[in-house]
């Protein structure tokens, strides 16, 4: 898909699909008033008729409207519009107008959607967000299907060329907005493919090919594998201990990405969680659902989209993706509740349940990082708990640092992206919950809290390091029904807070 602008005026355009809006009022757009007047208040009768709401997200396809040159007319609804609407509407909206081109069989398309009023947003962030939507609407799954569905007789390969329509002066800020938007949905698209994999396919080994394949097409990424026989040597006791029990070898994957002038600047580093599947290992999950447990790399999968979609952005910084991914499995060698194991960093852990495996895996990582990678900020993201779903539900992803400054930084790219975070308590009070009469740290802290404590054990080991971790249990995958799949968060979080510094 092909993404520019256009000044010209409506009613010359020959695009095959034009996109208007009109509010539940029946306050027409200036494009919309203009399509109006030469064709006898044709959309004016349309809405009086009662046959279009402007509802949010509404939308109505007109063939061969009077006055105009394209062939097709959408109306797209507003909403409530007089004192401006919300982000999370106009972005309802947007794909809304994605999904009624691609129906329509246009293969371009001009969207007249810059003077919908939109509250705290400018026109570069309604752009964007448009570029989103039309990448969005055109994903499908279905690389393990016998009769994949672009290959179907009646498969249109709608929305080759999208035109967005703005003013003079704010061209220049569209086209990098329409870009940078394209991005982030290549970004998506990459996370969506990587968690909606089969556990036999998507492997440590097959995100390791991915990684390596991303380094060697965009030539700006040098990546660095290392492999379980290595990090057992190194003495990551924790990662091993989870990742031991399955014929998968385990490893940790370092992609870094030199953007800063000076090559030795402290890097800024995403580290994503990579259970490629999760079986809960000897504490076994209920078989109802485990399916599910393929999302279990979707930590990983976000460092991978963002990665890409940064090797297109060429951001002035140098950034860090680093994934830690193994397989969980059940077996005669796999860790049993009550094992006592040596970290990375020397401190030990007692395992009181094999199904809190992303925590150790994450330890190891993390300390690795600190001392060899040097870091100037570290974000994690991980599937991690199920009481954080329980919490937040699929709306808010957990946001979990002592760190001010970084809470701020992430808080304001969920804000720019609309990929959105809640802080959750991480406090040295929830810290005793972890004793452990046997170790120096237990890997659990009982039934209450359950996602706070599971940070507080990550913080036992990134101790004077600017850190925070993202608990996206809960927004990572839609589970059941049709929507059932993968969902790129936190890709657009990730990508804007990166691209903010």
């Amino acid at each position: 898909m092909q993404f520019s602008t256009t000044q010209a005026p409506v009613i010359e355009l020959s695009s095959s699909c034009i996109l208007v809006s009109i509010d539940d009022k029946g306050k027409l757009s200036s494009a919309a008033e203009s399509i109006d007047k030469v064709s006898e208040q044709y959309l004016t009768d349309i809405f009086d008729s009662g046959d279009f709401n402007g509802k949010t997200g509404e939308t109505l396809l007109l063939i061969k409207v009077p006055g105009i040159t394209a062939q097709r007319l959408i109306l797209v609804g507003s909403g409530k519009t007089a004192d401006g609407i919300t982000a999370k509407n106009y972005i309802k909206i947007a794909d809304a107008a994605a999904t009624a081109i691609k129906k329509s069989g246009a293969l371009q398309a001009a969207l007249f959607l810059q003077d919908i009023p939109v509250t705290g947003k400018d026109n570069a962030w309604k752009a964007e967000q448009v570029a989103i939507a039309c990448e969005n609407s055109l994903y499908s799954f279905d690389q393990t299907k016998s009769k994949p569905e672009h290959e179907a007789e009646d498969y249109s390969d709608a929305i080759e060329n999208i035109l967005w329509a703005c003013q003079a002066e704010d061209n220049e800020t569209a086209q990098a907005s329409l870009g940078k938007g394209q991005a982030i949905a290549r970004g998506i698209t990459v996370a969506k493919d990587l968690g909606n994999m089969p556990a036999n396919i998507c492997t440590p080994t097959y995100l390791a090919e991915q990684a390596q394949t991303l380094a060697d097409e965009s030539g700006l990424i040098e990546t660095t594998i290392i492999n379980e026989v290595e990090l057992e040597a190194m003495g990551a006791g924790a990662f091993i201990s989870v990742s031991k029990g399955s014929s998968e070898s385990g490893k940790f994957i370092i992609m870094k990405y030199q953007g800063a002038s000076d090559a030795n600047e402290a890097p800024h580093m995403i580290l994503g969680k990579g259970i490629t599947f999760d079986t809960g290992g000897i504490s076994l999950k209920p078989g109802a659902g485990m399916d599910e447990m393929k999302y279990d790399m979707c930590g990983a999968a976000s460092v991978l989209g963002a990665m890409t979609a940064l090797t297109e952005l060429k951001p002035s910084i140098n950034i860090i993706g680093m994934i830690t991914t193994a397989e969980n499995m059940p077996a005669g060698n796999a860790s049993k509740p009550g094992d006592v194991v040596t970290t990375l960093s020397g401190k030990t852990v007692e395992i009181l349940n094999t199904d809190a495996e992303g925590r150790l895996v994450l330890c190891d990582a993390l300390t690795y990082a600190i001392d060899n990678l040097k870091p100037a900020s570290i974000v994690d993201i991980a599937t991690l708990t199920g009481a954080c779903m329980m919490a937040l539900g699929n709306v808010n992803s957990g946001l979990f640092t002592e760190d001010e400054s970084l809470a701020t930084q992430l808080q304001q790219a969920a804000i720019d992206s609309h990929d959105k975070v809640w802080r959750l308590p991480l406090e040295d009070d929830y810290q005793e919950q972890l004793d452990s009469n046997f170790a120096d740290i237990a890997n659990i802290g009982g039934r209450l809290a359950g996602s706070t404590t599971a940070a507080c054990f990550l913080a036992r080991f990134t101790e004077g390091q600017s850190w925070a971790h993202l608990d996206i249990a809960g927004t990572a995958w839609h589970s059941g029904g049709k929507n059932k799949g993968s969902t790129g968060r936190p890709v657009p979080l990730l990508v804007n807070y990166l691209l903010n510094k």
